[in-house]
């Protein structure tokens, strides 16, 4: 009986010997991630960037600034021979999609053939090439300039109806998609008006009831203390509120607004073997026709 009693105060003994960072690791890392998303939200590589990047709050997201170690020269130095790989995905994508004249009525009020490109040039429209261009208000060009987007339409299927894509800055896209639901005059549908956070998988759930229960161990809890919630995890952006609509359909010409930021992730490789690094990396899908 002694020698049982003295293996069990071993034990315990050695458990506290765990370094620190061993002790403090939460039993269930994506509950915590989540938990930490509440106000900025995470990009896909926030991870990377966190062990590497002094990071800023900006515009809703958790965003690496600047490196913690010299690495201008090597940045440089892969833009001019090799490849630079940066993270976009906090851009907000706006989705249009409707009949493609409607389209074109409609979008060319809030830009200028003067400025340069418009939505309707042949090589864009095509869905064959990305195009740039500043935003204005409706009919107000060359005053209450909104601020400059990407676009890129998808490629004609043979219907009349077409998808587009508008990229914007988080600081611009409340008033760019204020605009286009006042250009299209866009309602918000009942069936997609709220859309409820999704909570944590059953497995992650279950692995928080047992954190919650290991007694004396380090526990999930909120500020209220012993009142541990389950985790839910965020949908949406920076820029937009979980229990905020995110899509809006116009009456009377069909026109259909989505709002698909951090649903799309976004990339730009820099540098002379961009192409090949893309080749390298992307693989053709087989298509099978049913």
């Amino acid at each position: 009986k002694k020698q049982a009693e003295k293996a069990v105060h071993q034990k315990k003994e050695q458990s506290k010997t765990k370094c620190r960072k061993a002790r403090r690791r939460h039993i269930n890392l994506v509950a915590e991630f989540n938990h930490r998303q509440r106000k900025n939200i995470w990009l896909e590589t926030h991870i990377w960037h966190a062990k590497r990047f002094h990071m800023v709050k900006k515009w809703g997201y958790c965003l690496g600034n600047s490196p913690t170690e010299k690495s201008y020269r090597a940045c440089y130095r892969a833009m001019t021979k090799h490849c630079l790989l940066q993270d976009l995905s906090y851009y907000c994508c706006l989705e249009l999609k409707g009949k493609e004249n409607e389209l074109l009525k409609q979008l060319a009020r809030i830009c200028s053939i003067d400025t340069g490109l418009t939505f309707q040039e042949a090589c864009c429209l095509s869905g064959r090439f990305e195009g740039s261009l500043n935003l204005y208000r409706a009919d107000r060009y060359p005053e209450d300039m909104l601020g400059p987007v990407t676009f890129i339409w998808k490629p004609r299927d043979g219907s009349e109806n077409r998808q587009l894509w508008i990229w914007v800055h988080p600081a611009l896209k409340k008033d760019i998609l204020r605009e286009l639901k006042a250009i299209f005059q866009c309602t918000e549908p009942e069936e997609m008006c709220i859309t409820q956070p999704v909570t944590t998988s059953v497995q992650e759930e279950k692995q928080v009831e047992v954190a919650t229960s290991l007694g004396n161990k380090r526990k999930r809890e909120d500020k209220e203390g012993e009142k541990a919630v389950p985790v839910k995890k965020i949908i949406g952006d920076g820029t937009r509120d979980p229990f905020q609509s995110y899509s809006w359909v116009a009456q009377t010409t069909g026109i259909a607004i989505s709002d698909r930021s951090m649903e799309i992730l976004r990339y730009r490789l820099i540098g002379p073997l961009s192409h090949s690094v893309l080749t390298e990396t992307l693989k053709a899908a087989s298509v099978q026709t049913v």
